[in-house]
């Protein structure tokens, strides 16, 4: 009699859209006080980490745009009395003024929040700064730049805490939302978000505070739609719509939120796709309000601005070379999320050289991201928030991508930061879905540590090389040797060590330096105005003026509104000033002292003391009319002069007698 066989009972399957369990743990090991599952102690390991990987920029000065956005920010120094009109102008309304010229970025940057957070320093820990006396040359070398860097030392330390507030408050919405019922899967994302090394433009930057209170006050407004949406208590959906504005007012990426708040009642809370679309009426509203606030503000873009390849970074690209660059840049940007190093604070032309359609890496973009849209979907039709993290990451990326919109640059490290939420959110996903199939916890915490010590080391050196403009842009210049700006910078870096140099030979070497990079600067950018005015410096300081003169020339046709064109103006005519009196007036060669002062007229025809020196020649050759016209454009250009009024007053006589 042959025996029944039992048949295996079916193993129970989760349905694909319901998350996978963290740990079957014993109720005792995840609910105690002291579990590392609980969100306090996760959060407190957040902070810790977030301290330990930028304490060290706290005693930086400012680099790159922290002079634009703050020191040279006529608003920002008033304290609260500019708060008004940083909520009313474009963020770069001050340095536009100083430089004689109109909003040059297309759409404007009306990013008022940071800003705001900046004059409330101002008011409370500094005082008003003339930037006029704040060295050019990099380092501390007046009392005025002693104050403004030492304010500088707690704005870092406030980007920090935001920083480190931010990742709490996101480890807060993926614990308890997003992975609300995997909490390692929420820490791990949370942490690797937080170490990430292409955060350290963000975080030590002061001026990038905008990205940290962007993307913190997004993540708010997320919680507070949710919470609205499981409770419909109004204050949640008030607090929700108050973040939502605060997180535009930051910066514009705000507006992704449109799509992501349907798409997370969707996924998370099980909403029909048009009730998850009704439930996004009232942000419209608000952003709506945000929009109209905006376009009242930004001044029209200047005519001549697309004509700048560093504000129109494909000018020079016919429309295939443009898509192809635009798409080979988002491989860029993955891979610097993969492995980030090196990191550089520009990636400005001509670095990234223009692709076509026949480059590899073009290719595999373009199979990259079709493979990320089609996981997207999906994930969608599964309702699984893996649909979420991808979304967050394209969204984002679309709006830095060139794609809808110039957006001055062809790609910058703080611009994927936003994206790189949702990197950390899959990534997170899948290094737990492997520790859950090889069933070894020491194996995850052993990549963990490995990917937090490299982190870590990265991000602390790199907080380094952000001490100030010297450091910066001395290291960036051998990360990305093609861009324009990093050789420009570098160049003027060498400037100011020359400067600071009391040995003549080390002088005359960084000087050549200098001009080693500036060279490069103008062969790289034939109308580039600063390049042409730093090499006019250099070459004055080496004593070559002829070439000098002709550098100053350039920029003058170039940008004939320069704010410093009179100040070069007049170095150039002072130096002919002195050529002519002491090695040929002293000598009474007076017909070759006239021919330098004329030179002098050349550069600076409104100098009243070359027209004077001239007056003195003429009438030591008894030419008194000359004299007499001389003296009296002098005294056209300053009535004060005191040697043009005796001699005019002399000659006048002698011509009417």
């Amino acid at each position: 009699m042959s025996k029944k066989k039992n048949k295996p009972k079916p193993q129970h399957q989760a349905a694909p859209q319901v998350l996978i369990e963290t740990v079957p743990a014993k109720p005792a090991a995840t609910k105690g006080p002291l579990s590392f599952a609980d969100f306090r102690v996760q959060a407190l390991v957040m902070a810790i980490i977030g301290f330990v990987f930028y304490f060290n920029s706290f005693n930086n000065d400012y680099a790159l745009d922290d002079g634009i956005i703050i020191a040279k920010n006529t608003y920002v120094q008033q304290g609260f009395k500019g708060i008004p009109n940083i909520m009313g102008k474009d963020a770069f309304d001050t340095y536009y003024s100083s430089l004689n010229a109109t909003n040059q970025l297309s759409g404007g940057r009306y990013r008022p929040l940071s800003i705001v957070t900046f004059a409330i320093e101002q008011e409370l820990w500094g005082q008003s700064i003339d930037y006029s006396k704040v060295a050019t040359a990099f380092g501390v070398i007046s009392p005025q730049e002693t104050d403004f860097i030492h304010l500088m030392h707690i704005r870092h330390i406030i980007n920090v805490l935001l920083y480190i507030l931010s990742a709490i408050v996101l480890l807060y919405f993926l614990k308890n939302i997003a992975f609300r019922d995997q909490p390692y899967v929420a820490f791990i994302a949370a942490l690797i978000f937080t170490i990430h090394p292409i955060h350290t433009e963000v975080v030590a930057n002061v001026k990038s505070r905008d990205e940290i209170m962007s993307l913190l006050f997004i993540t708010l407004t997320l919680i507070s739609a949710f919470r609205y949406a499981e409770t419909k208590k109004i204050l949640s959906l008030i607090l929700g719509l108050a973040f939502f504005f605060l997180a535009l007012l930051s910066k514009e990426y705000a507006v992704t939120l449109l799509v992501l708040i349907p798409l997370m009642l969707y996924l998370l809370r099980n909403y029909s796709i048009p009730k998850s679309l009704i439930a996004i009426l009232p942000y419209l509203a608000i952003f709506i309000v945000y929009y109209y606030l905006r376009t009242s503000v930004i001044a029209e873009k200047s005519e001549s601005a697309d004509d700048e390849i560093l504000n129109n970074p494909y000018l020079y690209a016919t429309v295939g070379q443009r898509w192809a660059s635009e798409i080979a840049v988002l491989w860029k940007y993955f891979q610097l999320l993969l492995f980030p190093n090196p990191l550089s604070a520009d990636y400005s032309y001509k670095q990234i050289p223009y692709s076509n359609f026949a480059s590899p890496i073009v290719c595999l973009s373009i199979l990259l991201h079709i493979a990320m849209v089609a996981a997207m979907f999906y994930f969608f039709k599964k309702r699984h928030i893996l649909c979420f993290a991808i979304a967050f990451y394209l969204v984002n990326l679309l709006l830095v991508s060139n794609f809808i919109f110039n957006i001055g640059a062809p790609m910058g490290e703080r611009l994927i930061y936003h994206s790189s939420l949702g990197f950390a959110m899959v990534l997170a996903y899948y290094l737990w879905q492997l520790r859950l199939k090889t069933n070894s916890v020491p194996a995850l915490a052993s990549i963990l540590l490995v990917i937090v010590i490299l982190s870590g080391y990265k991000t602390i050196a790199r907080n380094v090389q952000w001490k100030n403009d010297r450091t910066l842009f001395l290291a960036d210049v051998k990360t990305v040797p093609n861009s324009v700006p990093a050789n420009a910078n570098a160049g003027a870096c060498y400037i100011g060590i020359s400067d600071e140099a009391t040995d003549t030979v080390l002088k005359r070497k960084y000087l050549d330096t200098a001009l080693m990079y500036l060279n490069k600067t103008v062969a790289m950018h034939h109308t580039f105005a600063t390049g042409f005015l730093n090499r006019g410096v250099v070459q004055f300081k080496l004593g070559n003026v002829e070439a000098a003169k002709a550098d100053f020339d350039t920029l003058k046709m170039l940008f004939p509104h320069y704010p410093t064109i009179p100040q070069l103006n007049a170095l150039i005519g002072n130096y002919y000033l002195g050529v002519g009196w002491n090695q040929y007036g002293k000598q009474g060669k007076y017909n070759e002292a006239i021919a330098e002062f004329r030179k002098g007229l050349e550069a600076d025809p409104t100098n009243a003391d070359l027209w004077y020196n001239i007056g003195g020649a003429a009438f030591s050759m008894n030419l008194y009319d000359s004299a007499y016209n001389c003296w009296s454009r002098a005294l056209q250009y300053n009535p004060k002069h005191e040697g043009a009024q005796r001699g005019f007053a002399a000659v006048r006589g002698m011509l009417h007698k």
